[in-house]
């Protein structure tokens, strides 16, 4: 597995590369837009030559991934919001393709009270059909994050990907992030070596392995089946370290992104960290 973190691109995108690059990041995640409204200035010419420059001399550091805005529903109803979320994500898209990223995360959206998942997961479905139809020259491959199931949320469960993917008419631009503290919050317990091959087998038989392109790694404060978010530092939580070798010493897994999304302080001491832990569990 690649190893690498969420990096902030404070100062200029191209950032986020250098500073991985100084905590020796095998791979990075970032937000290329603003996450916390719907209002996104383009990207200057300038700074996308810069971020392609710096990705050319770093080509240590792939695959790259980008997270999109939280305030984003695809399973939306409120015409309005839901012409928000569509025209974010559209810019999302297009601002990967500018900086050539391999993959841009999403959390699937989030359902209204009382209402059966099949007619969100359908909304969902055609919301992302239209996306890869008005991007249809990118590359850019959308990712499902699993979710922990907190409130209304979707994709918590596989078969909700399952039910998404199968209506997604160019199934090359889609795919699955796998959340390790989501998931197990959700209710999928990897901890022993045999649910860990239970859970993916599982996952093979209900999705196909085939979609899955890339994980966070997290481990969480709440237990198994909690349906709470909440991160915390690898082998301080529930999880605990050794799944994670599970995970990081997986053959299925060996080219895959694995990204930190744990806590952390300007300094990235604890990036420092968790890096160090996940790297010391590879076994070659």
């Amino acid at each position: 597995m690649r190893i690498g973190a969420h990096m902030s691109v404070s100062g200029g995108k191209y950032k986020a590369l250098d500073v991985g690059n100084e905590l020796s990041c095998e791979s990075i995640q970032v937000f290329i837009r603003n996450v916390r409204g719907w209002v996104s200035k383009p990207l200057e010419q300038e700074e996308i030559n810069k971020f392609l420059g710096k990705r050319k001399e770093l080509d240590n550091i792939w695959p790259i991934l980008t997270h999109n805005s939280y305030l984003i529903n695809l399973a939306g109803t409120e015409q309005e919001k839901l012409e928000k979320s569509y025209s974010a994500m559209l810019d999302e898209l297009i601002k990967a393709d500018q900086l050539k990223l391999d993959y841009a995360n999403i959390h699937p959206g989030n359902k209204n009270e009382d209402e059966d998942e099949i007619y969100a997961l359908t909304r969902i479905a055609k919301q992302l059909n239209n996306l890869i139809e008005d991007t249809k020259d990118s590359k850019v491959i959308i990712l499902l994050e699993t979710t922990a199931g907190q409130g209304n949320d979707l994709g918590y469960e596989f078969k909700h990907m399952k039910y998404i993917i199968d209506k997604i008419q160019n199934k090359n631009r889609i795919g699955v992030c796998f959340d390790t503290a989501h998931s197990f919050a959700s209710g999928y317990d990897f901890r022993t070596k045999k649910r860990y091959e239970e859970m993916w087998n599982e996952f093979d038989d209900v999705i196909g392995l085939k979609y899955l392109f890339a994980f966070h790694l997290n481990d969480t404060d709440k237990g198994c089946g909690s349906r709470v978010d909440r991160h915390n530092h690898i082998g301080q939580g529930k999880i605990g370290k050794e799944p994670f070798s599970f995970l990081i010493n997986d053959e299925r897994f060996k080219d895959m992104p694995g990204i930190l999304e744990t806590p952390k302080s300007d300094n990235l001491k604890e990036d420092v960290m968790n890096l160090k832990i996940l790297k010391s569990l590879r076994k070659n």
